[in-house]
């Protein structure tokens, strides 16, 4: 069986596109000998420049003689135009042939500077387990480069028919194992996700949860402004773990209620783990308060009385962490200060461009600030979207995952959950399983017509339904599907997003920021759910 590097794979959990690539890896390993190396990118993270191997090359295999053969596979249905193979990224055709020369062309540059022109040799092959090319000839790519799923069984064979294993050796051969693992530079991590830890994330080697925390200067005030996917709530973990460890008491607030209670599974006990407005509660309860959540005027009246009294038996911290700082009022920083022990530590995590309520920028005069602008969890296809649609660049796309295939259906008047329905049904199909997937709408909670829904199709909704308890905790139907605003799921993820109730007329700030967040909730797939009028506004803006 072929030595397949880096290992750890066949534990991975993986669902949607990722597990046709491990099937593949499982393929290679059974159909080749020990001899062959298997070089592979799936779910891990290039530490050097982000991508996957070489460019974009799904597998690299290396054969006894050091000849290596670059594997791009093309899952799913290909087009066959009078130009060649086409793969749709989101409604957009691309040019397959045009793909695999690129990375061709990188990898050529990469041996020839390592070794010199004459000393390796370098071949391609295009791997299409789930599509029959009709022409062969006008692919775009040689027909013999080509395994098509009529020929996906000889694969193995194949692949030793390019690469003989009774090959004079060449120069490189020696060389090329510690180069590839150079490349790869891989080490496996755990990543949080919604309601569960997710088995399978990478850990950026020199990331924000390591070298924030490196950083010491007193009094300790640092403001991290990073964009989505770039690791402030891992980076809040670590730091409620280290408090822990070293005895220390600590406090984690946000504003959202779904990311408090996430958090709340997933830290130390020690770490006090609380909303914006829980803050606010347990001051005002303390202070004897009677408190009616079904006033509609409850939540400014809890947020008065936090500014305006001091804090009683919860003072005195010696970490705070603000997550969700964009969502927080200037008026609220003094009262927390207040809540400080003498040399506590004040970290402050936020993202502009999650601020959907709009609110100014709280003012931190003093502080430390750090800025990080990669996007570790969000597919780069998923990033390079969202750019084109909305005109902007957010965020620089750092995921290990390429070509996640955004999906893209519109609905007509009154169909959006008819054909968010179809989009589920679409994800299943792709092998995500329903507790993978994360319903999020475009508007808030009170506009969305799923809103008040507890059944979409055969699926029971798990959703919150706008009402509270007597203690002030929401209360939530209890499904099986996660539905949620994209106001509410800020601070979280799903491997598989479904965004619907995509509506608008005018591509204003506000609905630059929500497309932002809602797509980059996804950590493996994003299908976009538009009303007619929006996806023809959105065909004409990306041409």
């Amino acid at each position: 069986m072929a030595r397949i590097h880096p290992d750890g794979w066949q534990a991975l959990a993986v669902t949607g596109a990722a597990v046709r690539e491990i099937e593949t890896l499982h393929a290679l390993k059974e159909a080749l000998p020990d001899t062959y190396a298997v070089y592979h990118g799936v779910h891990w993270t290039q530490l050097k420049n982000g991508f996957a191997v070489f460019g974009e090359a799904d597998f690299v295999v290396v054969s006894p003689a050091g000849a290596v053969l670059v594997i791009e596979q093309k899952s799913g249905n290909l087009l066959e135009t009078p130009d060649g193979l086409r793969k749709l990224y989101a409604g957009v055709a691309k040019d397959v042939p045009a793909q695999l020369t690129r990375t061709i062309n990188i990898v050529h540059n990469r041996l020839s500077k390592a070794f010199g022109s004459r000393n390796y040799r370098l071949d391609e092959l295009l791997y299409c387990p789930d599509y029959r090319v009709k022409n062969a000839v006008s692919a775009g790519v040689p027909p013999e480069r080509i395994v098509d799923a009529t020929r996906r069984e000889q694969l193995g064979a194949i692949i030793q028919s390019i690469l003989p294993a009774d090959e004079t050796p060449l120069p490189c051969r020696d060389g090329l194992h510690a180069l590839l693992s150079e490349q790869l530079a891989l080490t496996p991590d755990v990543n949080a996700m919604v309601g569960e830890v997710s088995k399978v994330v990478t850990r950026i080697s020199g990331g924000l949860a390591e070298w924030a925390r490196a950083i010491e200067f007193s009094p300790f005030r640092l403001r991290v402004t990073g964009t989505a996917g770039s690791g402030k709530t891992q980076l809040a973990v670590r730091v409620l773990e280290d408090a822990a460890r070293a005895g220390k008491r600590s406090l984690y607030v946000c504003y959202n209620r779904p990311l408090a209670d996430h958090l709340r599974r997933i830290v130390p006990d020690e770490a006090l783990v609380l909303t914006f407005h829980q803050l606010c509660q347990g001051i005002a309860t303390d202070e004897g308060d009677v408190i009616d959540f079904s006033d509609p005027g409850c939540f400014a009246k809890l947020e008065q009385a936090f500014v305006e009294r001091a804090p009683g038996r919860l003072a005195r911290f010696d970490t705070i962490v603000v997550d969700e700082g964009q969502d927080f009022m200037q008026e609220w920083v003094a009262p927390l200060e207040r809540l400080l022990a003498a040399d506590a530590r004040f970290w402050w995590l936020e993202d502009p461009m999650q601020n959907l309520y709009l609110r100014p920028r709280v003012a931190l005069p003093g502080w430390v600030e750090m800025h990080a602008a990669s996007n570790y969890r969000s597919p780069r296809d998923v990033i390079r979207f969202i750019e084109r649609l909305t005109g902007q660049a957010q965020a620089a796309a750092a995921s290990p995952l390429h070509e996640s295939d955004v999906g893209l259906l519109t609905y007509g008047e009154g169909q959006a959950a008819q054909v968010t329905k179809a989009a589920v049904s679409q994800a299943l199909s792709l092998g995500f399983r329903l507790r993978d997937i994360a319903v999020l709408s475009f508007f808030g909670r009170e506009k969305s017509r799923f809103g008040t829904l507890d059944r979409l199709g055969g699926w029971t909704l798990c959703s919150f339904t706008g009402e509270y308890d007597a203690g002030g905790d929401p209360v939530h139907r209890d499904g099986e599907l996660v539905f949620e605003s994209v106001y509410r799921f800020k601070g979280q993820s799903a491997p598989c997003v479904i965004l619907t109730e995509i509506d608008f007329g005018k591509l204003d700030e506000n609905i630059r920021r929500r497309l932002f967040v809602g797509a980059t909730r996804a950590t493996m797939k994003l299908i976009l759910v538009m009303s007619e009028r929006t996806a023809m506004s959105v065909i004409e803006e990306l041409g």
